[in-house]
């Protein structure tokens, strides 16, 4: 319903993505307000749904129901947008193929929790025990669950939203899940809408969605050098060895990875933002460019009536139809409907910092320099940046606090990004293929009917400076965490492509036999990945029966803000509980810019019990302590000292202590 306040002129198709990106943040930002007062549970939730619920009480009034009734059919009732069956066909395949990937992102079976994701193996705890901190833990207002009495500077409320679910009734699985289809498919029917509207064309609005589900590289090369230890070639499909679009082994050339394997499943917060970004683009587009121009529309059907205006009567007919929809629900006229735009972006972008601090940089140093560019429209830029810094302030001043983070760790140069030794040229194009290329040639291309708008090009300026500052400087303690700010850069260039490609395939010579090979070649490497996690040949287990077992036994015995000693690692069965952990896996705290070293030390004494271990304990107020496989194996643990503490369970390998509060005073 919202849409209709600020875009009179989207399909059906498009408004459900839009509503979908923009109504969860809006459901996770006013839950986190509402859980701040209420806490997380019936309340606060039954209070965020019926807010979200409140636009619909639009519809009671006559007018408003008529408009909305005029933009989604004609005045005789009849639908304009038919979806034909290739659109139909190609979203179930897509809502298939995302169903099956999040399927194997997070998996139970009778002898453990597993990932089939072996970029998620890290990732997948670490949202667990955020996830489960808000839903079990009432860490509310936020403290870094996995690194105790510290502010949790992160953008936790995709985790805050799957909690939400979680305290409705669902599982965490199940939670995750929902979450990951809906935020992926609204982020690729809004990049099909966004393609529409910069190319206009039909074809490109399929392309560049597929450019992003399947990117990667040419490391598709490897699979004939894999084809020999294996029985033939379909033998090998069903058994891949390896990635072919990152190797995780230091110094690899192939470091760019696949969106869905690399970043959507581990990475859900840049999954939760984008969508978002995608909706602020659009905006921008209309204010830039004509916006009450005829547009093309996110259904094919709809798309036909626009192209077949000029030569026929009902063509015509049906595009005044859209038109005078559009004005109905955008009044009072274009400069109006514009500014309406950009406050509705401006909200959009300011939600962003506790979604995705990083697309909120670049949405904000994007709008910067296109107020630049196109000047004519300075005032609905600074309409935008004004209600986006309004918005965004509160999120702002959240993460700008001090919480133990080494904020010059965050810049630094290092250019060509993680190219190590390799050079940049031949680096990018191992990783992103002919993407690259490609891009420069539309770009560039002024022949024939081949040339995009320069209109369009300037548009597109904000987003090359998304790929050039990434390979000058370092954006994070982790230079790998640089394609956070790259990963915009190729969603947006990815319908410029498409629609080259789209050109290449309607010329009637050999162009158009030469658009499906290199697309096929911009899509194997990341198909194949895709296809790797889909064959289940790839499962790794994160925790075992026992671990879930002592899980159980510190959820029912330790108090929700509890916190509990383990030795720092990735998987410890402390992350299922939502308890806070004094120390968790370090190589979470150094990609955050927190220093651990000293509390990583000081457990170590703990553990061995040295002299100070009693006055740590205290410092720290460790209330349990968990001795298990990894303990052991890390740390030198002195039995004596902990027997001077109560155990309250114990699990096959694991024992849990209550430490002796008498014995601390």
């Amino acid at each position: 319903m919202l849409t209709f306040l600020i875009d009179g002129t989207a399909p059906r198709s498009a408004r459900i993505c839009m509503g979908a990106s923009i109504g969860l943040v809006l459901l996770a930002s006013i839950g986190f307000v509402t859980s701040l007062w209420l806490r997380l549970g019936a309340a606060s939730i039954g209070v965020s749904a019926a807010v979200m619920l409140s636009p619909l009480l639009l519809l009671a009034h006559a007018g408003w129901r008529a408009r909305v009734i005029a933009q989604l059919g004609s005045s005789r009732g009849k639908k304009i947008f038919r979806p034909n069956v290739s659109y139909l066909l190609f979203y179930v395949a897509i809502a298939v193929l995302l169903s099956g990937v999040f399927s194997r992102a997070f998996f139970e079976r009778s002898d453990g929790i597993y990932t089939g994701i072996a970029n998620n193996l890290g990732d997948l705890p670490l949202h667990l025990q955020i996830i489960n901190s808000f839903a079990q833990g009432h860490n509310l207002p936020p403290q870094d669950p996995t690194y105790a009495g510290v502010r949790f500077v992160y953008p936790f409320l995709v985790d805050f939203l799957a909690a939400m679910l979680v305290r409705a009734g669902a599982s965490v699985m199940h939670a995750m899940w929902l979450q990951n289809m809906v935020m992926a498919l609204a982020l690729i029917g809004s990049l099909h809408y966004w393609t529409l509207l910069l190319t206009r064309n039909r074809r490109a609005g399929f392309i560049a969605p597929l450019l992003v589900i399947f990117s990667g590289g040419l490391g598709w090369w490897l699979l004939f050098s894999d084809v020999g230890s294996h029985d033939g070639f379909f033998s090998l499909l069903a058994q891949l060895p390896h990635d072919y679009t990152i190797m995780l082994n230091p110094g690899g050339i192939l470091r760019w990875g696949n969106s869905l394997t690399t970043l959507f499943v581990p990475q859900r917060s840049i999954l939760f933002g984008l969508p978002l970004a995608i909706f602020i683009f659009c905006q921008w587009w209309r204010v830039v460019s004509q916006p009450e121009a005829s547009v093309a529309s996110g259904e094919p059907a709809a798309n036909r009536e626009i192209s077949r205006a000029a030569p026929g009567k009902k063509a015509r007919a049906a595009v005044r139809r859209r038109e005078a929809a559009a004005a109905a629900v955008a009044q009072p006229g274009t400069q109006s409907s514009t500014r309406i735009r950009m406050i509705a972006a401006g909200v959009a972008a300011g939600l962003l910092p506790l979604v995705h601090a990083h697309t909120f940089l670049v949405v904000m140093a994007s709008a910067v320099c296109l107020a630049l560019i196109f000047r004519a429209a300075w005032r609905e830029w600074v309409v935008f940046i004004a209600v986006a810094l309004l918005v965004a302030l509160p999120g702002i001043l959240w993460l700008a606090r001090p919480g133990g983070i080494n904020a010059r760790s965050y810049v630094d140069w290092q250019p060509g990004w993680d190219h190590h030794e390799h050079n940049p040229v031949l680096f990018w194009l191992a990783n992103t293929g002919l993407f690259i290329p490609v891009l420069l040639v539309a770009l560039l291309w002024r022949r024939g009917n081949i040339a995009l708008p320069w209109r369009l090009v300037k548009f597109y300026t904000p987003f090359a400076f998304c790929f050039i500052i990434p390979n000058l400087f370092k954006l994070a303690p982790w230079v790998w965490d640089n394609i956070k700010v790259l990963f915009v850069w190729y969603m947006a260039s990815a319908p410029l492509v498409a629609w080259l490609l789209a050109k290449w395939w309607e010329q009637k010579s050999a162009w158009r036999w030469f658009a499906p090979v290199v697309l096929g070649t911009m899509l194997f490497a990341g198909g194949l990945d895709v296809l790797r996690v889909l064959s289940g040949v790839t499962e790794y287990r994160e925790f075992d029966p026992p671990g879930i077992a002592i899980a159980n036994a510190i959820s029912s015995r330790a108090a929700p803000g509890a916190v509990v000693l383990h030795a720092p690692t990735y998987n410890s069965p402390v992350f299922l509980t939502g308890r806070r952990s004094l120390l968790g896996y370090p190589g979470w705290m150094w990609s955050r810019g927190l220093d651990y070293s000293q509390r990583s030390a000081e457990i170590e004494r703990i553990y061995s019990g040295e002299p100070d271990a009693d006055a740590l304990l205290r410092r720290y107020r460790v209330e349990y302590a968990l001795v298990g496989p990894d303990e052991l194996a890390s740390s030198r643990v002195n039995a004596r000292f902990w027997e001077q503490h109560a155990t309250v369970a114990q699990e096959g390998p694991y024992r849990l202590y209550k430490i002796n509060g008498e014995r601390l005073k």
